[in-house]
């Protein structure tokens, strides 16, 4: 076995490890570009010495998905068969986890008619609403991981050799993930040991609100009575511990839906539905987005929050040191999964239901009534730099440092 295979081997034994924490009996269904096959068959071989009872792989091409685009009728946009959301919906309802692979060109999409990603997504979204509530109250494991694709290396480095590219994309991936620490596992327990510790002094302070202070940002947040902050692992409903992100170095919590005011401006471009949106600012009133302004994607933005009422409110207010090991890097990867770890970031669409005092259990009208934005929708955009202030406010006015010059400020 080459050093390359015994490092992709590591790396599919952590997503299903300490991914998604297969167990034993439990059914995985994995879904992966066409191009992770080894990768995804390596997986399989993991799950199944973990004692998973089925491996179902769910396959995708972007050439083919963008011939979709292009090609098929109208009605495929705006009507989703019943099989789309029915078989991966009986697959949580029993138990499985879900664990995806992305290798995603964030260009992909270029060209095509927004309207007709806007129409897909939406369609989706609703389809899968009940789905949606499985993942976002931890009732079942679920994990991203991602492998290199020759469009995403040529994107985040193109200038290095063409040859060259794919293998500088492993390489990063790898220490992302601390594929290079000696003991991987022993790491990302470490690892998540800090996170959680940051959790628990933002859980006893339960702040009321927190100011954002930055170029082109100015931006109060309030956050919803029993609020509670999260971090990288989480705990389904049989009790059993997964990591949703792979990396992850955030810190999060879901914001009041209507406590948003001020205007934020990113500070990374984001890759959405195969196209780039980048420079842009957002302005609240009352939680609702008021105004969008982006120098590239201005139409996809609009399309986005347009997506529902719901798409129109933030879901999720996450804290990432901008002096950290993917920040530090200095690589812009035009991948969420990755520079959403990398910067402070904020989420368009519906909250997590695990940020609130015991919202796990909770239907969604209770949480909308407790606060909690729904939507179709969950889609992070990258704010923080190295010139961000954030303060957290206490019940009494009393502003204390959070975060300062982009770092954490305790």
């Amino acid at each position: 076995m080459t050093d390359f295979e015994a490092k992709l081997s590591k790396y599919a034994d952590l997503a299903v490890k300490i991914g998604v924490n297969v167990q034993p009996g439990q059914a995985l269904v994995v879904n992966a570009p066409i191009i992770a096959a080894e990768f995804v068959r390596m997986i399989a071989a993991k799950a199944y010495e973990a004692g998973a009872s089925q491996v179902k792989v769910n396959w995708s091409d972007e050439r083919i998905t963008r011939l979709l685009f292009e090609h098929a009728a109208p009605e495929v946009f705006t009507k989703a068969p019943t099989w789309y959301a029915g078989e991966i919906t009986e697959f949580a309802e029993n138990g499985a986890a879900v664990l995806s692979v992305i290798a995603e060109d964030p260009d992909a999409l270029k060209g095509i008619d927004q309207a007709r990603i806007a129409d897909y997504h939406k369609t989706r979204g609703a389809a899968l609403s009940k789905y949606r509530e499985f993942i976002m109250s931890d009732k079942i494991s679920w994990s991203i991981v991602a492998i290199p694709s020759q469009a995403w290396a040529d994107k985040v480095f193109p200038d290095v050799p063409a040859e060259e590219r794919i293998d500088r994309l492993w390489e990063a991936i790898f220490h992302t993930v601390r594929l290079d620490r000696e003991d991987p596992v022993a790491a990302w327990q470490e690892h998540l040991d800090t996170l959680e510790a940051k959790a628990a002094v933002l859980n006893a302070k339960k702040y009321k609100k927190l100011r954002y202070a930055a170029p082109g940002t100015d931006l109060t947040i309030e956050l919803p009575e029993g609020h509670l902050w999260a971090q990288g692992d989480s705990i389904n409903a049989q009790g059993h511990t997964f990591v949703a992100n792979m990396p992850t170095e955030e810190v999060f919590t879901a914001p009041l839906k209507t406590g948003v005011n001020g205007t934020v401006r990113s500070t990374k471009p984001l890759s959405h539905g195969g196209n780039i949106i980048d420079g842009f600012s957002i302005t609240f009133e009352n939680g609702r987005i008021v105004g969008v302004s982006a120098e590239q994607g201005q139409e996809t933005l609009e399309h986005l929050i347009s997506l529902d009422e719901g798409a129109k409110y933030l879901g999720e207010v996450a804290l990432v040191p901008h002096y950290s090991p993917i920040s530090d890097s200095n690589i812009l990867y035009y991948n969420t999964l990755f520079d959403e770890n990398a910067s402070n970031h904020l989420a368009i669409g519906t909250a997590y239901a695990f940020c609130l005092e015991g919202g796990k259990s909770m239907t969604k009208e209770e949480l909308e009534e407790r606060g909690l934005n729904t939507s179709v929708t969950h889609v992070d955009f990258m704010i923080g730099s190295a010139e961000m202030n954030i303060y957290g406010v206490t019940n009494d006015g009393t502003e204390e440092p959070v975060f300062l010059n982009g770092n954490w400020a305790f």
